[in-house]
């Protein structure tokens, strides 16, 4: 391959087909994929913008077995990580979403800092936030703040 996009995540997933067809719901464009010994993919290689998503079997492929391949097979997977992308509408995104089995964790909804979202968990067990940027006369920083933590002499 050329033209490598400057930003790779990899995600381990129990079916690497099922995961590549909802990730390309998500505006994900199919690569390339690698077959295992069985025949079926073991590695499936998607792109949305400078974003390169490599999408790993949790078995079949040679990692090293070390202490933290181990933990990553038995899961959680991702935990505390959120991958963020913009999509247009963010009501019809939640819908796929949660047809596709996902389970939204929060929104939509508008938020202070000047974005509409959805989280939400897909049934690989990875975090997504799908976000549109909205008009906004608010600090975002400030607004955070302010949500958090309530606003400064209330």
């Amino acid at each position: 391959m050329t033209d490598e996009p400057p930003v790779r995540v990899a995600l381990r997933v129990s079916d690497v087909a099922a995961a590549s067809t909802l990730y390309q719901s998500f505006g994900f464009v199919p690569v390339g994929t690698v077959p295992g010994a069985a025949g079926g993919p073991v590695m499936a290689i998607l792109r949305r913008g400078p974003l390169q998503l490599l999408v790993d079997a949790l078995v079949g492929i040679p990692f090293p077995d070390s202490a933290r391949e181990r933990l990553t097979k038995t899961g959680p997977r991702g935990l505390g990580v959120v991958i963020g992308i913009e999509v247009d509408d963010i009501d019809e995104a939640a819908l796929r979403c949660e047809a596709a089995g996902c389970v939204i964790s929060a929104g939509p909804a508008d938020a202070p800092w000047g974005e509409r979202y959805v989280e939400f968990e897909d049934p690989f067990g990875y975090a997504w936030k799908f976000f549109r940027v909205t008009d906004s006369t608010h600090d975002g920083l400030q607004s955070v703040h302010d949500l958090w933590f309530g606003q400064e002499g209330s």
